[in-house]
């Protein structure tokens, strides 16, 4: 398993373009909005010790990606834990909402024509087309930058940096 700093350099040497990295602080939490709710249409009970337990996929998926952050960095695993609560509590209040599979299907779009228009000023195709686990780096990754806009978590800043741009020059170079 790579480890936080392998990940977000990897992730950031595609995102170093400040333009591409605020479209991702919009485009990002639209298409995780839109998963939970597309992930949240359908919900599951079970019986434990006598209590009726409801859940949906959407929890499932958000338990092991929350299991894998805390397993890649526990202080931006707290912050993606308190992002995850609050975006599944705003996909709850739409949950009784007609035309909710529409909303999620156009939101989720949105969010990716934005993210795309992130990459055309980065000049640099998106992580996930390398490494599938992009998709789960990405939240991550916007966590990490907030915790570093915040002045938190400078040895891993400075760590992920100089790594992402070294990667960066490297694919410029394989593409020469």
């Amino acid at each position: 398993m790579k480890t936080v700093e392998e990940q977000l350099s990897n992730y950031k040497s595609v995102h170093l373009n400040k333009h591409n990295i605020n479209t991702h602080f919009i485009g990002v939490p639209l298409i995780v909005w839109a998963i939970t709710i597309l992930l949240s249409l359908n919900t599951f009970t079970l019986e434990l010790a006598g209590q009726t337990v409801t859940y949906t996929p959407a929890i499932i998926l958000f338990t092991v990606t929350m299991l894998y952050y805390f397993t890649l960095h526990v202080k931006l695993a707290i912050g993606m834990l308190i992002y995850v609560a609050v975006n599944l509590y705003l996909a709850s209040l739409v949950t009784n909402m007609q035309n909710l599979l529409w909303l999620a299907i156009v939101v989720f779009v949105v969010g990716w024509i934005i993210q795309f228009i992130g990459h055309i000023f980065e000049k640099a195709k998106p992580a996930f087309l390398d490494d599938i686990m992009g998709l789960a780096i990405g939240p991550l990754f916007l966590m990490a930058e907030v915790y570093f806009m915040l002045g938190w978590e400078k040895k891993l800043a400075n760590n992920i940096t100089p790594k992402a741009i070294e990667k960066r020059r490297l694919i410029e170079r394989a593409q020469k």
